[in-house]
């Protein structure tokens, strides 16, 4: 599965050969949603992505399975009642991030730009544009970015009977540390 997401990433945007590409399968998505009865946390660790050096056009893919929730009957329920996991196996999300130039990768420092790009999840793409922090240290470069979506703007339907116990609105964090 996760040799399938990764080469999907080669698939999602064509990069120039000569291109200086940066990856990882390892970035992290994580979201929390709090409600009167019980508050939902999620992390995968599983997430792959690509960043090219050249533009600053990024790909994420994120397998729906991998998220990890503290109960597992959540997770369940996650996956077959309102994800539909089997129907809908990934999320994804592409774009580039805009004045990419600015940064320095030959040099430590801290930057502040903008991401803007098509997040498609449960069958449904959005346009997103949204701050994203970036690190550069020793070479290496890391992101992150933190935002809030409705999971009805994806199609994701929350029955009125439960919703005191799941939240239409998730506060979302990003985090990647390429190679």
């Amino acid at each position: 599965m996760k040799k399938t997401l990764f080469i999907s990433l080669g698939l999602v945007f064509s990069l120039a050969v000569s291109a200086q590409k940066l990856s990882t399968r390892s970035a992290e998505v994580s979201f929390f949603s709090a409600t009167p009865v019980e508050n939902i946390d999620a992390t995968n660790q599983q997430v792959s992505s690509i960043l090219n050096l050249d533009n600053g056009q990024f790909a994420f893919l994120v397998p729906i399975k991998a998220f990890q929730f503290e109960k597992a009957l959540m997770q369940e329920h996650f996956n077959e009642n309102y994800m539909e996991s089997g129907q809908f196996p990934t999320a994804k999300f592409t774009g580039e991030i805009a004045n990419y130039k600015k940064i320095s990768l030959d040099k430590d420092g801290k930057y502040t730009l903008v991401l803007a790009g098509t997040m498609t999840m449960h069958g449904v793409s959005k346009e997103i544009k949204q701050e994203v922090r970036i690190t550069v240290k020793n070479g290496k470069l890391s992101l992150k970015s933190d935002f809030n979506i409705l999971a009805s703007d994806y199609g994701v339907e929350i029955p009125a009977t439960k919703a005191d116990n799941i939240s239409n609105s998730l506060a979302v964090k990003v985090s990647a540390t390429y190679d």
